[in-house]
Formats: C-alpha cells, sequence, structure tokens
C-alpha cells in the first residue's frame, strides 16, 4: 500500500507510523509543523485547512488514507467552533483523495459520537445525537465519507477511538496531568473518580488503525480495550507507579452530572478482523510514566 498519514506528527499518528513501516508498506506523512524524525517516511509540510488539497495528492498519488488529523484548542475541543473548519477541510481531503484514485480510506472517529443519554456497552449500530459540537462533526464526517465512498467507488471506514492514553497524549488530558504532577511532587486533583471508562494504549489504538486500514471492512468500528475501570483505579495506578499516592486528591474536583456513569465499546467487529491489545493497563501506565520521567 502506498499510505497517506494526517496527523502524522500528533499522539496517535506517531504510534501509528512505525506499525506502517513494519508491514512494509510506503508512507508519506502529511504534518503542519514539526516532522516525524523516522527513517523510510516521506514527510510533506501542509496546513490541511488551507493547502491546496487536489494538488497536494496529485503529487503523492496514494492508493490508501488515514485520517487522523483534527487540531482543536485543549480543552476547548468539545464546543470549538474549529471543529467545523476540521470536518470541511476532511470532506475536501477525501474529495481529493477519491480524484488521484485512492482505494480505501480510514478516518479517525469517535466514542464521543454516541449519545451519551446512558450507561454500558456502545455498539457501532446503536445511534443517537451526539451531546457535543466535536461529536456532531465526526458523526457528520462519518456519515459523508460513507456517502461519497458509495459514489466515488472509494473503501471507506471509520475507527471509532474510545479513551486512548500513552506517550505523547496531550498533557493536559487526565493520565499525563496526574503523572506529571506527582512526578514534580504537586497534589494531583480528581474527581471522586468512580465513573468508569474504557482505557486503551495508544500503540494498541495504531495497531488497531493499521489493521483496519489493511482490511476491506467498511463503516464504523469500535477501538477500544473492550473493558471499562473506574477513573479512580488508574489514579491510584499512578499514584503506586510513581511512588507518590499520597499527594492525590481523590474528590477535589467536581464530578460531571451529564456524562454516563460507563462508557465502554464493544470491540466485536474489530477482534474479528485479528486484532488484540498487547498491553495490559499497568504496563501501559507504567510505560507513560518512563515518558514523563524522561522529560521532566
Amino acid at each position: 500500500m502506498k499510505v497517506l498519514v494526517t496527523g502524522a506528527s500528533g499522539f496517535i499518528g506517531s504510534h501509528v507510523l512505525p506499525v506502517l513501516l513494519r508491514g512494509g508498506h510506503e508512507v508519506h506523512a502529511i504534518c503542519r509543523a514539526t516532522a516525524p524524525a523516522l527513517q523510510g517516511v516521506q514527510t510533506h509540510t501542509a496546513d490541511l485547512l488551507t493547502a491546496d488539497l487536489p494538488a497536494l495528492l496529485e503529487s503523492i498519488q496514494p492508493t490508501h488514507l488515514l485520517h487522523l488529523a483534527w487540531d482543536v484548542p485543549p480543552g476547548k475541543f468539545w464546543t470549538a467552533e474549529e471543529n467545523i473548519a476540521w470536518l470541511d477541510a476532511s470532506i475536501r481531503l477525501l474529495q481529493a483523495f477519491a480524484g488521484v484514485g485512492g482505494r480505501r480510506s480510514v478516518g479517525a472517529g469517535t466514542c464521543a459520537e454516541y449519545e451519551w443519554s446512558r450507561s454500558g456497552l456502545f455498539r457501532e449500530s446503536d445511534c443517537g445525537t451526539p451531546a457535543t459540537l466535536y461529536g456532531a462533526c465526526k458523526s457528520s464526517l462519518g456519515t459523508i465519507a460513507a456517502r461519497l465512498g458509495e459514489q466515488d467507488g472509494l473503501e471507506v471506514a471509520t475507527g471509532r477511538v474510545f479513551f486512548p492514553y500513552g506517550p505523547r497524549e496531550p498533557r493536559e488530558r487526565l493520565v499525563p496531568s496526574v503523572i506529571r504532577s506527582l512526578l514534580r511532587g504537586e497534589p494531583a486533583g480528581c474527581t471522586d473518580g468512580r465513573q468508569s471508562r474504557d482505557y486503551i494504549y495508544a500503540e494498541d489504538v495504531a495497531a488497531a488503525f493499521v489493521t483496519l486500514l489493511e482490511s476491506d471492512c467498511v463503516g464504523a468500528v469500535n477501538i477500544g480495550s473492550g473493558a471499562g475501570i473506574a477513573v479512580r483505579e488508574i489514579v491510584t495506578a499512578i499514584g503506586e507507579i510513581t511512588g507518590r499516592p499520597e499527594l492525590l486528591r481523590l474528590g477535589a474536583l467536581p464530578s460531571k452530572t451529564d456524562e454516563p456513569a460507563e462508557i465502554v465499546a464493544d470491540v466485536s467487529r474489530l477482534r474479528a478482523l485479528g486484532w488484540q491489545p498487547r498491553h495490559s493497563l499497568r504496563e501501559g501506565l507504567e510505560r507513560s510514566v518512563e515518558w514523563w520521567r524522561a522529560r521532566l
């Protein structure tokens, strides 16, 4: 495959590139600023929001597209109007990809596409109204991409990612924010952490995306571990690994009342493709702590 990866220098994209190279694929990466220093990856500097996408893809001629780019302000991505700009850019990217004879496209979706008026296990067939602008834009992209695929002869799939964590995760998110505080010897304020979420290590997410890209599966596919864990257990494990459990402040922050008590992925479709997670939660957290320790 001649694969074009967008968002290649981002959290998940940086883990995807080595997996693609090990698979023997020709890999091209679009980066807005910092290009990944990885031998074997051909990089192209471009901003998807402003670039001449037909000309860019004409110069690359990819057979497969893995679209991971979606950059919105940290802490504001649920409601940021930048989501609309990324929806528009993503549609134009798909049109340009079809225009150069691309064969298969896989995009990054999210569990926020589901309606969070209930708790429990979420299947790809579950439908409803996303609670946020972010979720609505991602859901709209999946629908539009599927229709474009039918019209233009593209195979189109979407990997709906649940709660990824690991090295290079944005520092504002739960796992890195707690790790950074504890490694610095600072108190880490958290909610009571009774909510259960489906956390999955970034390298397993990357492997899932490549598995999906190499398959002929179409439509939405959940990417998660298939098991929920209480957030307080994750935070407690970080305290144990860093050796600073006394700095944890469970209950110091208010819990959100508008989110489900449990969000877990049904990963039957993904497992049917032969994918299995390779990292336990403990192993993933240990690797995350060591990654941040080396940088602090």
